[in-house]
């Protein structure tokens, strides 16, 4: 679903997806800068007419470290609140990080219109490949379970805080 997002390119919506990770050499020093570039390349896709960005940690590796998820989220959020331009994108989280209804509900809450939980997704189809779940269940069963599971919780948190929507 994430795929046919990313290569969504219509007259109405335009997405674009901006890495959140920056080099390990550069150490925590790294970060400030890894959040300026993301700033401006949010900027600057949204003046080209994106209206659909991804915040995209998927580039994490021994070279490459991960802005926190729900940091880039929310400051990415805030810098387009003071620039005026949230209103003109969605955001979207594609991050290894969130493993839990807490997780998902802590980026929902922090502007991300949708999560992409790709590491545990992943994991889930390693399990199966492994033998680890019920023989009849297969990688599809089992990621859609936990997708049913996150929505379910997100549902029961909302509704126990008063909130009946999502933007």
């Amino acid at each position: 679903e994430l795929e046919r997002l990313r290569q969504v390119d219509s007259a109405i919506f335009r997405s674009h997806t901006i890495d959140a990770t920056w080099p390990v050499a550069e150490g925590t020093a790294g970060m400030e800068r890894a959040l300026e570039r993301v700033f401006g390349e949010a900027d600057a896709a949204l003046a080209s007419g994106v209206n659909i960005l991804i915040l995209s940690d998927r580039a994490v590796g021994p070279e490459r470290v991960g802005i926190p998820a729900a940091l880039v989220v929310s400051a990415v959020h805030h810098h387009l609140v003071r620039e005026g331009t949230r209103l003109q994108t969605g955001l979207i989280a594609e991050s290894g990080e969130p493993r839990s209804v807490h997780s998902v509900a802590v980026l929902v809450g922090y502007g991300a219109a949708a999560v992409n939980p790709y590491l545990m997704l992943e994991t889930l189809g390693d399990l199966v490949a492994q033998g680890q779940l019920p023989p009849e269940m297969t990688a599809e069963d089992a990621q859609r379970r936990a997708v049913k599971g996150i929505a379910k919780g997100l549902l029961k948190t909302m509704s126990k805080m008063g909130i009946s929507t999502i933007p």
